[in-house]
């Protein structure tokens, strides 16, 4: 039977038919069975990606944008800390980026005017500007249509999962979603790749040689049903997952010198941030990682000095750090963003107050691969209100991400009903970010 798609990419029959489980990530076998379909666009690119998602959307004058010099009721709690180049200053809570700047970009002045949450995110995590016609697709997505892997490897993997999904594009372009972080000092499975519970190799052939002689009992059913022919396809491609060492070892951080793995701090995102350069190095070429808790309308301060700084701080820092001693930093491009920034003005909600939504002004930090690093572009005014110039628009910065990944970013897709689309319909790359 074929696909029959609506202008969201799939129908509801389609999703009982294959069992998928959610359009924002699949386990094993859903993401096997919906990666098989024509050759992509694009072949044998040398570059990489992990895309950092900050839900929630973090305060620019708390984090990235300080402003020492505003009023008491703007400037907050934390004081500002010279950084690796001459005049950029970050907040206190972040030490180690501020000794590793040097190592990407940061963009200072983005600005947009969608103020909540779901929109926000689709904006920032598609580059295109949301609309009720179409959903479009999540960075990851669009690379997962142009770009290819050992076959024995997914190209895109989420951790745990994303939270834009393919959009236009169909759950084929899905992420493999792990569903769960790593945990430092614990064997990391991923359901359906790991071998648990005492089940060894030999036990997968036999087990794969008994459901083959029933298989072959219903021949006469699968002639009839495209899906149920192709099962045996998926089965087997499962089965070259399951058994191969390289997916097995990919996701095995415990495989890493211990002198690496001291990069990484003991917290979920850091060593998220350790999965993600062992898959990068490994040959997966898209990685989409996730530190939420950024809406911080009460306890702003008490919040972001207790656990997010800290956190983003550690494990952003050794991400970078340990991409450039594993030498993939050249060849992988970092992009790290919430959906937008916070209110300069502090509420008096919570203990010290907190910070509203603010899309009139954010930063987003991109490194490595063909991003020209160790620069801040764009300024926000005195009080972060706004950019101080002209600003960035997503929609740049979403355009300059696929250029460094060697996607152009008016490559045209065509929708299920046959409406063509560009990758990014409205925004052009920053050429001060492109070597």
């Amino acid at each position: 039977m074929p696909w029959h798609r609506q202008c969201d990419g799939l129908t509801r029959r389609d999703c009982l038919r294959v069992g998928t489980l959610g359009a924002a990530g699949l386990t094993l076998g859903g993401y096997l069975r919906m990666t098989q379909g024509a050759e992509p666009a694009r072949r044998s690119l040398s570059q990489s990606a992990i895309f950092v998602e900050l839900p929630g959307g973090p305060s620019h004058i708390d984090s990235f944008d300080p402003k020492p010099d505003a009023p008491t009721g703007i400037r907050g709690e934390f004081s500002a800390i010279d950084t690796q180049l001459p005049g950029v200053q970050f907040s206190e809570h972040l030490p180690k980026l501020a000794r590793v700047n040097d190592r990407f970009t940061l963009l200072r002045g983005v600005t947009h005017t969608l103020g909540a949450h779901p929109l926000g995110q689709k904006f920032i995590n598609t580059g295109n500007r949301p609309t009720p016609a179409l959903e479009y697709p999540a960075y990851g997505s669009v690379a997962a249509s142009q770009l290819t892997t050992h076959p024995d490897l997914p190209v895109y993997v989420a951790v745990p999962r994303s939270s834009q999904g393919p959009g236009y594009l169909g759950v084929g372009r899905a992420p493999l979603a792990t569903n769960e972080t790593p945990r430092a000092g614990q064997p990391f499975n991923v359901r359906g790749i790991a071998l648990g519970n005492g089940v060894t190799i030999d036990e997968i052939g036999r087990r794969k040689k008994l459901r083959d002689d029933l298989d072959r009992r219903f021949d006469s059913l699968q002639e009839n049903d495209e899906l149920l022919a192709g099962l045996d396809l998926f089965s087997q491609k499962a089965f070259e997952m399951i058994t191969s060492r390289r997916a097995r070892d990919a996701f095995d951080v415990s495989q890493e010198a211990e002198s690496f793995r001291q990069l990484f701090a003991d917290d979920q995102f850091s060593q998220s941030c350790l999965l993600a350069v062992r898959l990068v190095a490994a040959g997966v070429r898209f990685v989409t990682l996730s530190l939420g808790g950024w809406d911080t309308h009460q306890e702003n301060f008490t919040k972001l000095r207790d656990e997010l700084l800290p956190r983003l701080d550690a494990g952003l820092s050794a991400l970078f750090t340990g991409l450039e001693q594993k030498g993939l930093l050249a060849s992988t491009t970092v992009l790290a963003s919430g959906e937008f920034g916070r209110t300069p003005k502090i509420n008096d909600r919570g203990v010290g107050g907190g910070r509203d939504h603010y899309p009139r002004c954010m930063c987003m930090l991109i490194g490595g691969g063909a991003i020209r690093s160790g620069q801040v572009l764009g300024a926000s005014d005195a009080t972060g209100a706004g950019p101080a110039n002209e600003g960035f628009k997503p929609e740049d910065v979403a355009a300059t991400f696929y250029q460094a990944l060697g996607i152009d970013p008016q490559l045209e897709f065509q929708t299920p009903s046959g409406r063509p689309v560009a990758v990014v319909r409205e925004g052009s790359p920053i050429p001060e970010l492109l070597n």
